[in-house]
């Protein structure tokens, strides 16, 4: 059941997404859009709520339950930022927004974007370990409370794999080739007449 509910709120949050970015700028109502947007968070507030309900009814946790921390995490951590890159999207196409900011590809700058990256991934894993501890704790020391540990232990890996890829454009940055042009001289030549 707890699988199925978590396909149900990822189906649920793309399905709300669609429709309030649909209400906002197709149908050129965006209360309404908004509303549909601001209803995305109570998908993890259901998820949340029947995995407590399963395990206090006596479910052993397993994989499933670790599965639903780690997707409310990952929903907080990189939730706002899927809605942010889609929402530049629909409104450059539909509603003659800017065309979306395309991340820095040179220097520190892409080093930057990605320990912003980071964090986001960071915060999601840190969401999803500290539910599974409460749900260590929940569930108490009578419990089978491995797979809930293994999943912490993922979430230290998703972790780590992002810091390193954070610190290699650090440590190594890529630099703009010469025959690619800096963006901002290109657009300064193209105004003058």
């Amino acid at each position: 059941m707890i699988v199925a509910l978590i396909i149900a709120c990822e189906v649920a949050f793309w399905a709300l997404l669609a429709a309030g970015l649909a209400f906002r700028y197709v149908f050129r109502m965006p209360r309404l859009g908004l509303a549909l947007l601001l209803c995305e968070p109570l998908l993890e507030v259901v998820l949340f709520a029947v995995t407590a309900i399963d395990l206090k009814n006596g479910a052993e946790p397993n994989w499933r339950h670790g599965l639903a921390a780690v997707y409310i995490g990952f929903t907080v951590g990189l939730g706002h930022s899927t809605i942010r890159w889609a929402d530049a999207r629909v409104a450059h196409r539909f509603a003659g927004g800017p065309p979306p900011v395309r991340p820095p590809k040179y220097g520190m700058a892409r080093a930057v974007h990605e320990w912003k990256v980071a964090g986001r991934w960071a915060v999601a894993a840190l969401v999803a370990m500290a539910l599974l501890q409460t749900a260590v704790w929940y569930v108490g020391g009578d419990g089978e409370i491995a797979s809930l540990r293994a999943w912490q232990q993922r979430m230290l890996w998703v972790i780590g794999i992002n810091v390193v890829i954070a610190g290699s454009y650090t440590l190594f940055p890529k630099e703009r080739p010469e025959r690619d042009p800096d963006p901002k001289t290109e657009r300064e030549q193209a105004k003058m007449p």
